[in-house]
């Protein structure tokens, strides 16, 4: 199973990924988390480039296709194989970040993103897609300190990428869903475990009907 974690920064994904990561191993899942940029070496190139290498000027189409090149050594070093193996991954956004990023708020054909990222991904795409929903200001507030490149970028652009996860978010296969993140941490962990709990009895339903 491959659940994907998303949204505006400052939205708490960090901790309900650990909290997830958690719950699974409690249900005797198998476990691996990762993000994306990240998670390799590339990965980890990669996303330094991106994020804090402010003295490397990078084009909008130049930092989609550096993201699409980080996620699909991601999927082919370590997601693909970990779920082949029977793992479950938690992953900490995933290709829906690079459509909203670069293509809602950044301007480049969300549709062309979207055919990108099957390639990059070779059709490895989450089972689960929850994007945590929070407002730009009161996220704002919390990141204030050790901004990276993107979090530097103003409300005015975080609205339109809040605007481009709810929009671009049904695009995703699988299950999706909405969870509203200025809420306690333990009231956002309680429905994202039953998001992924519908999920995992669905596929025990439907393990039960193969047989």
């Amino acid at each position: 199973m491959f659940i994907t974690l998303d949204g505006i920064d400052g939205g708490g994904k960090s901790t309900q990924i650990e909290l997830l990561a958690q719950w699974l191993t409690a249900q005797s899942h198998k476990v691996q988390t990762h993000r994306d940029p990240g998670s390799t070496k590339l990965g980890t190139a990669v996303r330094e480039i991106l994020l804090h290498r402010e003295d490397i000027p990078l084009a909008n189409t130049t930092e989609m296709l550096l993201y699409m090149a980080a996620r699909a050594q991601l999927v082919a070093e370590n997601i693909r194989p970990a779920l082949e193996a029977g793992w479950t991954i938690v992953c900490d956004r995933f290709l829906l970040a690079n459509v909203v990023y670069q293509g809602s708020a950044g301007g480049l054909d969300v549709e062309a993103l979207w055919q990108v990222g099957k390639i990059a991904t070779a059709g490895c795409l989450p089972d689960v897609t929850i994007v945590l929903d929070i407002d730009p200001a009161i996220a704002a507030s919390r990141i204030q300190r050790g901004q990276d490149r993107l979090e530097k970028r103003g409300i005015e652009y975080f609205e339109k990428v809040r605007d481009g996860f709810l929009a671009q978010l049904p695009c995703c296969p699988g299950r999706t869903a909405i969870v509203e993140a200025n809420q306690d941490i333990q009231a956002i962990h309680r429905e994202i475990i039953a998001i992924v709990k519908e999920e995992i009895d669905s596929r025990s339903s439907g393990d039960l009907r193969s047989r």
